[in-house]
């Protein structure tokens, strides 16, 4: 068989699996969920000797620090994983959820209610986490997933998701509702995007640029995106200087490989000559390296110069880009031009330009004296997200097991009919 058929197998199996998922109810999709989450733990020794393996290999091969950083699992994090699966497993059900509802004048009682999406295939890179997140966000909402990861990490996804296989068969559901391929060949991904009938009802790309654009380009089904992280922090004159320190620094330098590290920061003119040395400072303390405009090497000698390119880039490093505005109308022109719809946050004690911003930029995610990291579905008390969705369809921002979800309309009349018929 080819890639394609078996494809195609794969999915028919899904699909399948995704009618008794939403004919199990909450309680035992609940079931399986929390089961998964035990699997993860009582096989921790063996995830943790697969990634250590490819782990190395990864550096083996010279990958970047920030890679390495995407794709290791360690005790704590594999911990994290397993207790994100056992959140999600707690969160209320989103399946059959009444958004609205209303009465007709004609007497016709009208209520939206909320039902999977189907079979949702996922295409992401070398971050093994999102394994679990994915899958168990899709079955709480009563989704089948197909999971397909990045090769380097392809033994390591594939273990979470043989534990989570195991929570589905010990709460009695098929283990079809979570597959992956069985190779990393890339016939897979053009599989997954072309088949539009009878293959996945949505896929989401979680990646690069160039992953996005690929999908983007070749899918012939519906795709939610998840595009590149540029995201700002303002630190507006009307900062508190020590929350505009640790803000940016948060955002910055907690973990640089992740795409809600900020990667512009803008400040102020009025509040630039106190704060910005102070803030490039920690900033360079911690190992970042900056790029400004003029105004900040001024202020701060021996900056690297920024170019055109440096605006518009998601470093994914330890890298952070400064530019000195003068005013609000410059920083929100600024984020419009070269921002990715992602994250952006400001610093302020003065609450009308704070609802200036938050009302102002157009990203999926506004943020008000807190630090870009809290653009996050476990932060949303969403138990994980499979992403952050940046389009204006659909999602936007953190997706959880409620964006996974479409709607139907449930009409109830008493005998109401269109035409006129004789008694």
């Amino acid at each position: 068989m080819t890639v394609a058929e078996r494809f195609a197998a794969m999915a028919a199996r899904g699909r399948a699996a995704r009618q008794a998922l939403e004919r199990a109810g909450p309680g035992v999709r609940s079931a399986a969920l929390s089961a998964g989450a035990d699997a993860i733990r009582a096989r921790a020794d063996a995830i943790l000797e697969i990634n250590a393996r490819e782990t190395a290999a990864a550096r083996a091969g010279g990958e970047s620090a920030a890679f390495l950083d995407r794709l290791t699992l360690d005790e704590a994090r594999l911990e994290a994983i397993a207790a994100g699966v056992g959140a999600i497993a707690a969160l209320p059900d989103p399946v059959g959820g009444e958004r609205r509802r209303w009465t007709r004048p004609n007497g016709l009682e009208i209520a939206e209610v909320s039902v999977p999406i189907g079979l949702i295939g996922v295409i992401f890179e070398s971050r093994p986490n999102v394994t679990a997140d994915a899958a168990a966000l899709c079955l709480r909402a009563g989704n089948a997933v197909i999971l397909r990861g990045g090769s380097e990490t392809a033994g390591s996804s594939a273990a979470l998701a043989d534990a989570l296989r195991q929570g589905l068969a010990a709460a009695g559901l098929p283990e079809d509702a979570v597959q992956t391929p069985p190779d990393a060949d890339r016939e897979w991904v053009t599989a997954m995007l072309s088949l539009d009938q009878g293959g996945c009802d949505l896929v989401i790309p979680r990646g690069g640029k160039s992953l996005v654009a690929h999908v983007r380009t070749h899918a012939r089904v519906p795709v939610l995106s998840h595009l590149d992280g540029v995201c700002h922090v303002y630190v507006h004159a009307g900062a508190d200087p020590d929350k505009a320190l640790r803000i940016t620094l948060d955002s910055k330098m907690r973990r640089t490989g992740v795409c809600n590290a900020a990667e512009t920061l803008l400040i102020d003119a009025a509040c630039a000559p106190a704060l910005l040395p102070v803030i490039a400072g920690a900033l360079a303390g911690a190992g970042c390296a900056l790029r400004g405009d003029a105004a900040a090497r001024a202020l701060v000698p021996g900056m690297e110069a920024a170019d055109e390119t440096d605006w518009a880039a998601e470093y994914l490093d330890a890298i952070l880009a400064v530019r000195v505005v003068r005013g609000m109308d410059e920083a929100l022109d600024h984020i419009a031009e070269y921002g990715s719809g992602h994250t952006d946050a400001i610093v302020t004690e003065d609450a009308a330009a704070a609802a200036r911003f938050l009302d102002g930029t157009g990203s999926a995610v506004a943020l008000h004296n807190a630090a870009t990291g809290f653009a996050d579905g476990g932060e949303f008390g969403f138990g994980g997200e499979i992403g952050i969705a940046t389009g204006r369809l659909h999602a936007r921002g953190p997706v959880g097991a409620a964006q996974l979800t479409a709607n139907k309309y449930i009409v109830r009349g008493t005998g109401q009919v269109r035409g006129s018929w004789p008694d």
